[in-house]
């Protein structure tokens, strides 16, 4: 007999000897296939199926807004913990999916979990009762689970990538200076009430301000931040902290991290920058893309500043660097980094009669000779060598810009070509050792069903598998990544040439010249059995990786 909850053959036997526990669990996919499966409803319809079976309730556990990927979530961990304290012996779901998409952790605990501490479990809507042998599809049900949360996972990509596109503006709360259109809300329309002080953000940059003296002048001058706006329209009851200290005043204070990312934001220009982010499927974690890989659709909306101020920000943002506890600023912070360790060099001021200032290795200083050695230079030296050599390539360029072009050339296809093939050998190894991974988490609930080895030792290995298989698939990603890019990477050599030609004649470096045409600096150092100390140092241009080295011996 079929009741009216899709589950056959049920019966009120040893009805009073159960302590039942309702799970609910709702993620923000279930709303896709336009079911009604609020926390609510899942609630109710498993409330009266119990009170029909004459069985006492417990407890209720609900997870709200979590995916069924996701095995860490609060309520079904307490759920487990009466478990395992004897307090619940019967656990009633609407359907399986609600216990989990996964379908390894989610076979664990109805196939090992449960039957170990003598806990029946329902899945109410698929007919599944461990009570009874009607149970052989439950495997079957958890696999198309998973992939059915894969699925929806890739169809919600492709509709918001779609989106993306097309430049439409798919955030919940539109950026502070815009608001959303009334009659299309994937459209901005300029806020009037905080554009303003957007438009006065940018003309403080312009004018070569950084984020804590804008953020000052804009506390001083009493202008709300974006918190307090999107609060008071509704968008979100959140107060920040200096609000609740000072509910008066607090609406006035800004964040450094506020100010940057609306210079840093493109949405700005008119544009709409999307897929800033991905969604790693199988680790349930989010990860900030590189602003290439981004989705970048211009000329969607009114802007609020200039594309060419808007680019004049950036240097600046860019080439700001903070003074030393000398009050020096160190022109190459960011560029300057160690050959051996990869570590950045840092610089200070030598305590002597004529005081110098010296660049040294990061993990030198903080370990000492046995991890680094010191790659000792001096400021004036580097200083030198590298405004040399801008002032020597620009020459050349001028002098003879075929044959620079075509060295060029020659140096960065060699160069590709190298990594390219070493970049492959490593994404294949790596591809291999995920599918013996693969194939070990398989054999591992395969012995954990059969007995072989216990379900702490089970969780353990699974832990540790898991965790390399999400280590590679994350390593080959970026490797797949970046070999794709060096392979689009295409050399436009007069390009090259034609932008050194400037700096001829060039005679004081300053930060931005420096954050515009160098990659990095990359500095080695070699002992000789005398104790003698050579330094090479390899200047890579910012406009193309063609290395530069010279050697400087102590």
């Amino acid at each position: 007999m079929m009741n009216t909850f899709g589950y056959t053959g049920m019966d009120t036997l040893l009805a009073g000897s159960f302590r039942a526990a309702i799970y609910c669990r709702l993620s923000k996919d279930d709303d896709l296939d336009g079911t009604s499966a609020s926390i609510e409803n899942q609630r109710d319809m498993l409330e009266k199926f119990c009170q029909k079976q004459g069985w006492e309730v417990t407890a209720v556990y609900q997870d709200d807004g979590f995916t069924g990927l996701n095995m860490e979530r609060p309520d079904l961990k307490r759920m487990l913990k009466a478990i395992e304290r004897k307090q619940v012996n019967l656990v009633i779901t609407k359907d399986l999916s609600r216990l989990g998409r996964n379908y390894l952790q989610t076979g664990q605990l109805i196939e090992d979990f449960f039957p170990r501490n003598g806990v029946r479990y329902i899945a109410m809507n698929d007919g599944i009762d461990t009570m009874r042998d009607n149970n052989d599809i439950a495997p079957f049900k958890n696999i198309l689970n998973e992939m059915y949360s894969k699925d929806i996972s890739k169809k919600v990509h492709s509709s918001y990538v779609q989106k993306a596109q097309k430049g439409q503006f798919t955030g919940c709360i539109a950026p502070f200076g815009y608001k959303k259109d009334p009659e299309d809300k994937n459209h901005l329309l300029i806020d009037g009430e905080t554009a303003p002080v957007v438009r006065l953000i940018f003309g403080y940059a312009l004018d070569g301000h950084g984020p804590n003296y804008i953020r000052r002048r804009l506390e001083e001058e009493k202008h709300p931040c974006p918190t307090w706006w999107n609060r008071k329209r509704g968008h979100r009851n959140i107060r920040t902290k200096w609000e609740k200290k000072d509910p008066e005043n607090g609406r006035y204070v800004w964040d450094f991290s506020v100010i940057k990312e609306i210079l840093m934001n493109p949405v700005y220009t008119g544009a709409i920058a999307s897929q800033k982010t991905e969604y790693r499927f199988k680790i349930g974690t989010i990860r900030d893309k590189k602003p290439e890989d981004w989705i970048v659709v211009e000329g969607t909306h009114e802007p609020l500043v200039d594309k060419k101020d808007f680019a004049i920000v950036q240097e600046k943002l860019k080439s700001r660097q903070r003074p030393g506890k000398s009050g020096e600023i160190n022109l190459f912070a960011g560029l300057i980094k160690c050959g051996e360790c990869g570590k950045a060099l840092t610089i200070r001021t030598t305590h002597e009669k004529f005081p110098k200032r010296i660049f040294s290795c990061k993990t030198y200083n903080a370990y000492g000779k046995q991890h680094c050695t010191q790659h000792r230079v001096e400021f004036d030296t580097l200083y030198s060598l590298v405004l040399n050599k801008i002032r020597e390539c620009a020459a050349a360029a001028l002098t003879d810009s075929e044959a620079v072009a075509n060295r060029l050339t020659n140096t960065c296809e060699a160069e590709q070509k190298g990594q390219r093939e070493a970049m492959e050998r490593t994404l294949a190894k790596d591809e291999e050792r995920i599918e013996v991974l693969e194939k070990m988490v398989l054999r591992l609930y395969e012995d954990m069903v059969a007995g072989r080895i216990t379900e702490e030792n089970f969780n353990l290995l699974l832990e540790k598998t898991q965790k390399e298989q999400a280590e590679l698939k994350a390593k080959v990603e970026e490797g797949r990544k970046r070999l794709a890019d060096e392979i689009r990477l295409a050399v436009d050599a007069r390009q090259w040439v034609e932008s050194i030609q400037e700096y001829r004649d060039i005679t004081v470096l300053d930060a931005s010249i420096l954050n515009r045409l160098m990659k990095e600096i990359v500095v080695h150092e070699t002992i000789d059995s005398d104790k003698t100390r050579h330094i090479s140092i390899e200047i890579h241009f910012n406009l193309k990786p063609i290395p530069e080295v010279e050697q400087v011996t102590d």
